[in-house]
């Protein structure tokens, strides 16, 4: 729990895509990132998803709102650009950590119920939306990546005096725009006023969206800004994952599967290659004549070790031990991926 005022870290994580199936590193894009890039400690579960978790310039603290944060201004030349557009493209999506919770973005769909009344369900998705091709939205054009710039991140956060002091985070989503921000006035570091965001005039949908697409100008310059909302939640802390059962896990690495896979199978074939040619070697001399009798009686390759296959080994008890436990642990590890490939392990799906 934290106290009012306290930090609250918030962490960057990988960006994935379920079109390319291909995890890239947060800062693999040129954000805004802090002096020093840290990695967070990983346990086995996130260095198995592929998880790259890292420090950045984002700063929270516990019941603090804050409206129109300026994270950095960025003047971007053409190969920082096209980078964005590729993986807008791709349909990138970004990924947050707070407390050790994901970023979760809602969004709405009609359904029709039993009775033919059209009515809202509210469904979550992991992560956001790096950008989105223009065309659809208003103010937008055809064929341009637009990247979101503006992050509205919403944190739950619970209370019970009477089991615990402080506040427990029980719900991080978020919430992009993109807007092309207007500097008001002179830039200064003690005074970064935008006219596009302001605490009585907030992002909103039908605003300017931030082009990354090529254009004639050489550079482009982009100002990341971010918002924080806190609310009280009646959600407790053993049930803040329930939020995460409405998400459909669609990121199965199924490239890194069949990657894998294919090494494994043509390292197995290559060898089981060598070996039949080895042994074929070895059946065609034996079955072959030999005039010389001393040549017939001397025994080489694989045939050497026949007499030793039921001379009983130094340490039976210790070997028989060491092979079980192996085929255990195999046993177990195979049991383990299987489930995890079929997705029973994830936190969202207990």
């Amino acid at each position: 729990q934290y106290d009012y005022g306290e930090p609250v870290e918030l962490k960057v994580n990988k960006l994935d895509s379920v079109q390319t199936q291909l995890p890239y590193d947060y800062y693999s894009l040129p954000f805004c990132a802090p002096t020093k890039i840290e990695e967070s400690a990983e346990n086995l579960g996130e260095v198995l998803s592929g998880d790259r978790i890292e420090n950045s310039l984002y700063k929270i603290q516990m019941k603090t709102i804050e409206s129109c944060k300026v994270l950095c201004r960025k003047q971007y030349g053409k190969d920082d650009l096209k980078h964005f557009e590729e993986r807008i493209k791709e349909e990138y999506r970004v990924n947050w950590i707070v407390d050790n919770m994901p970023a979760a973005t809602k969004f709405y769909t009609q359904e029709v119920d039993a009775n033919g009344d059209l009515q809202y369900q509210t469904h979550y998705e992991k992560g956001y939306a790096l950008g989105f091709m223009g065309g659809e939205a208003a103010l937008t054009e055809a064929g341009v990546a637009y990247v979101n710039n503006h992050i509205r991140i919403h944190l739950h956060y619970h209370e019970n005096p009477a089991s615990f002091y402080g506040y427990r985070i029980v719900g991080f989503e978020v919430e992009p725009f993109s807007v092309k921000h207007e500097i008001d006035g002179e830039w200064k570091e003690t005074n970064k006023k935008l006219l596009t965001c302001t605490p009585l005039h907030k992002v909103t949908v039908g605003m300017t969206p931030q082009p990354v697409s090529l254009s004639s100008k050489d550079t482009e310059e982009i100002i990341w800004t971010y918002d924080v909302q806190w609310a009280k939640s009646d959600v407790k802390w053993a049930s803040r994952w329930d939020l995460y059962l409405k998400m459909t896990d669609s990121q199965i690495h199924w490239f890194s599967i069949i990657n894998s896979t294919a090494i494994v199978l043509f390292l197995s074939a290559m060898v089981a290659m060598i070996m039949m040619r080895t042994l074929h070697r070895d059946f065609r001399r034996y079955n072959e004549i030999e005039d010389d009798e001393e040549a017939k009686r001397e025994e080489t390759g694989w045939k050497l070790v026949h007499t030793d296959v039921f001379r009983p080994p130094e340490f039976a008890t210790l070997l028989c031990v060491m092979v079980g436990t192996g085929y255990q642990l195999l046993g177990m590890a195979i049991t383990t991926l299987f489930f995890a490939v079929l997705g029973f392990l994830s936190p969202a799906n207990r």
